[in-house]
């Protein structure tokens, strides 16, 4: 059997090496996302990295057989294009909108880039596979941070959910508070998470406030140090 494999047409261990690459490097991403607990973790990646490094093989060397040289012939390349959109189907059912907040996006785009791995490993391109799996965790460690950096001086836009002793005139307080750092309040939802607005047994009602404007992305400080104030939770992120 295993001198047939080494025979084969498009079935060689340069193949099978190809299928390995894409293989590991999609489980390396993999694990970074099932690390931080992500939708699309170590079993989705690897299987759409190396899934797609198998389409591109099946399109380079599964139709040999019947190529003739001036009636049939083959583009490799188209069968790359469906898997790039197809791809993007999968990652679009990565997303989530809720209540105007878009989750998922750098999930989907993950998705979207190992199957790029993928492709490039079984199209016989391992050293840009391999620097595009590093680029991915340059743009995860460092660029992360960074963006929190600049969304802290900038005008980011960030939701909060806002615990607090009701019938004390905290909501009344947290607006102030708003208006005196210049943070402009996008929404405010009642009720967000468990609580559901009215009061509680323990008298306490929760408020979401999506708040914009020069350090609103670290609003969390000044919210919880208002009288009144029990908890502040950061709203979803972009992950």
């Amino acid at each position: 059997m295993l001198g047939a494999l080494a025979a084969g047409h498009g079935q060689q261990w340069t193949q099978v090496a190809e299928l390995l690459i894409a293989f590991g490097l999609s489980s390396v991403v993999g694990l970074e996302r099932e690390f931080r607990g992500k939708s699309a973790g170590l079993r989705t990646q690897t299987i759409v990295g190396t899934a797609a490094a198998l389409f591109v093989l099946v399109s380079k060397y599964g139709f040999g057989d019947v190529l003739a040289a001036g009636h049939v012939v083959l583009d490799p390349s188209r069968v790359a294009a469906q898997v790039v959109s197809g791809v993007g189907f999968l990652g679009a059912g990565l997303i989530i909108t809720r209540r105007g907040a878009i989750r998922g996006l750098t999930t989907a785009a993950s998705v979207w880039e190992t199957a790029a791995i993928g492709m490039a490993a079984g199209a016989g391109l391992p050293l840009l596979a391999l620097l595009v799996t590093a680029l991915h965790f340059v743009t995860v460690a460092a660029y992360t941070p960074l963006g929190r950096w600049l969304a802290t001086r900038g005008h980011g836009e960030r939701t909060y959910r806002v615990t607090y002793e009701d019938g004390r005139g905290v909501l009344r307080a947290l607006l102030a508070t708003c208006t005196e750092k210049g943070w402009s309040v996008n929404a405010m939802v009642a009720g967000t998470g468990e609580q559901d607005g009215s009061r509680s047994s323990d008298g306490l009602v929760s408020v979401g406030l999506t708040l914009a404007g020069s350090g609103a992305f670290a609003a969390s400080g000044d919210l919880a140090a208002i009288e009144g104030v029990v908890r502040v939770d950061l709203g979803d992120e972009d992950d």
